[in-house]
């Protein structure tokens, strides 16, 4: 992935620069990717699901509660 950027980098095409930019700036979190196999797809189900229960609720005027119920819900 380093070869890459730095063959794109080289290379002054301008339409790999937001790319380069991108991979530069997340660089340590997508080589994680591929040493360890983890993602955060597990939080972004749970924000999912989060939404959906508020969703179902229309809105949430106590929160105390609604963080009660969600964690009986799903924990």
């Amino acid at each position: 992935m380093a070869k890459w950027f730095n063959d794109v980098t080289d290379s002054e095409f301008k339409s790999f620069n937001t790319i380069s930019a991108t991979f530069y700036s997340h660089y340590l979190e997508i080589l994680n990717f591929y040493d360890n196999r983890s993602t955060n797809a597990s939080a972004e189900s749970f924000n999912a699901k989060i939404k959906a229960f508020r969703a179902t609720q229309r809105g949430v005027r106590d929160i105390s509660f609604f963080l009660f119920r969600l964690a009986n819900i799903y924990a």
